[in-house]
């Protein structure tokens, strides 16, 4: 998406940059501080921003296609908020809140911006293509009450992982007790085996960003073991390491796992003790059956 100045802007529009400054004020996209023009909140949910050269000092930049004189008429963004007017609300930047909504399966990179997965449709997201062609996402403004996205800005963990697929609380407990993570990954995560380690310094090697139990975007409590942000135009890809094959309560919330990663047509690398052995020889394989090329 391309950006342009105020006065490039009332070119493109063909109208006089006074007319152009008296709408934006009417309308409260920007106002006046220390005789200066500002952006307001409206000015930046509609994707305005703030920028500055040697020049010309700070000067504010719109979308190459804004037009508020046509907001009114415009009934696809009624209600709607985007990543900047959502970020304010957290005192976040929409970068970061942008990586948040990848993070939490809910948007895709793509060539030129963001784009909805099937769960972000399903939170609520309704992506928008600029005339330029690149394409962002638009959220209902139920979405800042999302417990999903809560748990994703709080970095909160599970407290007991997978509690709903086939492991009673008990069980979790002694799962955590018995499998504490006490084991630091060279990019400073804490894992529970020696296995989660070689895993987690690979995708550290490979120059992946990757989240060590992350919550699946699905309704259940369910965690993966390892997950890929999507890049590149690949999608997001999760991890599995399957270390404990012989206890047959194990098995079964393999199986029972396995089942929501068919049902939710996630992507899944499945590993194992034989992978472990020779992880470079195995992952790099599994991760380009995904579109991830690493070296």
């Amino acid at each position: 998406m391309k950006k342009v100045s105020t006065t490039r802007l009332s070119k493109i529009l063909n109208i006089p940059l006074g007319d152009l400054f008296d709408k934006l004020l009417e309308e409260n996209f920007v106002c006046r501080k220390n005789d200066n023009w500002v952006l307001t909140d409206k000015g930046m949910a509609v994707e305005g921003e703030m920028s500055a050269n040697d020049k010309f000092g700070e000067f504010i930049v719109w979308p190459d296609d804004f037009n508020p004189f046509i907001m009114k008429k415009n009934n696809e963004r009624t209600g709607l908020m985007n990543a900047t007017s959502i970020a304010i609300r957290f005192n976040l930047t929409p970068q970061r809140l942008n990586l948040i909504f990848s993070e939490i399966g809910w948007t895709e990179k793509a060539i030129k911006g963001w784009q909805l997965t099937p769960f972000g449709k399903k939170a609520g997201g309704v992506q928008v293509e600029h005339a330029s062609g690149g394409t962002y996402v638009l959220w209902p403004k139920e979405i800042i009450s999302n417990q999903l996205l809560k748990d994703a800005l709080n970095d909160k963990q599970p407290t007991e992982p997978d509690k709903n697929i086939s492991l009673s609380g008990s069980e979790s407990n002694c799962f955590r007790k018995k499998f504490p993570a006490n084991l630091r990954t060279k990019d400073g995560h804490m894992v529970r085996s020696r296995a989660e380690v070689i895993i987690d310094n690979a995708l550290y090697h490979y120059g992946l960003a990757h989240a060590y139990e992350r919550k699946l975007p699905i309704e259940e409590d369910v965690y993966s073991d390892f997950y890929i942000p999507s890049q590149n135009g690949s999608h997001a890809v999760y991890i599995e390491f399957w270390g404990l094959e012989n206890d047959p309560g194990y098995a079964e919330r393999k199986k029972v796992k396995q089942e929501i990663y068919a049902q939710n047509d996630l992507n899944l690398i499945e590993l194992d003790d034989k992978h472990i052995e020779n992880l470079d020889d195995h992952l790099p394989r599994l991760l380009l059956k995904y579109g991830i090329r690493v070296e």
